[in-house]
């Protein structure tokens, strides 16, 4: 792991592997120092903050519902106002005929978002079932399926009775960005001046994003003018006033349908006060 000093301690920052987190953490290794970098997918991330295995990380935003006593740490974030292109919901049968549900093991935020606008727009509660980080899209059999991150940009292989992009959805319904992730630390952990390093990381990947797209669409195997576009048009990386309405609403909503627990204001590490 790579190792560089913001205080007198080492810490350990989880960030995630897809396309849409790399303008985030594009020049990360050389702006930390006295840190380790983990690369790996958001549902993981999350399991090694709540057990201690990771200091802070780039996780999904439900999480700080989930797990007590988190702060948010920076003003970087993964998020959309209108389609994002990464997270789909593929439907075999008509959307009213929905009966199961498979959820990409990698999402969390994805996976409530999906089963609380099933229930709120549609009144659908199906049955759900895992879609192993391994498997394909056609080799669920459920009814619909809900994939993320890079493989949620790469076309299907076979016809679905649909198609749903879970930004666009979220949208229209709401009319507010959804924010997917969020740079999340555990409670009394030193962070030094990290606050402004994400900042500065998340800065410089703006500046850089034809050379992030043009480095990873081979790896992911779109052109690259078309990872360009998908960092470029259908993401947001501030967590601006707005965002953080989305954000209040999706909490609240989560809260309603058991998802998460209910919570008060947004607290975030700049002198541990709600904002």
């Amino acid at each position: 792991m790579n190792r560089v000093s913001l205080c007198n301690t080492t810490i350990r920052i989880g960030a995630v592997t897809y396309l849409n987190s790399r303008p985030l953490i594009f020049g990360l290794r050389g702006m930390t120092a006295g840190s380790e970098i983990v690369l790996d997918v958001p549902s993981r991330l999350a399991d090694g903050l709540a057990a201690g295995v990771l200091d802070v990380a780039l996780v999904p935003s439900i999480e700080y519902r989930r797990q007590a006593g988190l702060r948010i740490v920076s003003d970087a974030c993964i998020a959309c106002a209108g389609p994002v292109r990464s997270v789909k919901l593929y439907g075999r049968v008509p959307l009213a005929r929905i009966r199961t549900l498979a959820l990409d093991e990698g999402s969390r935020t994805s996976a409530a978002l999906v089963r609380i606008l099933l229930k709120e727009r549609f009144g659908l509660e199906p049955q759900l079932q895992p879609l192993p980080l391994g498997a394909t899209l056609e080799q669920s059999v459920a009814d619909a399926v809900l994939v993320i991150g890079d493989r949620g940009m790469l076309p299907a292989a076979a016809p679905f009775a649909f198609v749903a992009d879970l930004g666009h959805e979220w949208h229209q319904w709401t009319g507010l960005p959804f924010v997917f992730a969020l740079w999340l630390a555990r409670p009394q952990v030193e962070l030094g001046d990290l606050e402004r390093v994400l900042a500065a990381a998340r800065d410089e990947g703006l500046r850089r994003l034809a050379e992030i797209a043009d480095l990873a669409a081979a790896e992911i195997d779109l052109p690259a003018a078309e990872c360009l576009a998908y960092l470029r048009d259908n993401l947001q990386f501030h967590l601006g006033p707005r965002e953080r309405r989305g954000l209040a609403l999706f909490f609240d909503l989560a809260a309603r349908h058991g998802l998460a627990p209910p919570g008060g204001e947004l607290v975030f590490q700049r002198d541990g006060d709600p904002r």
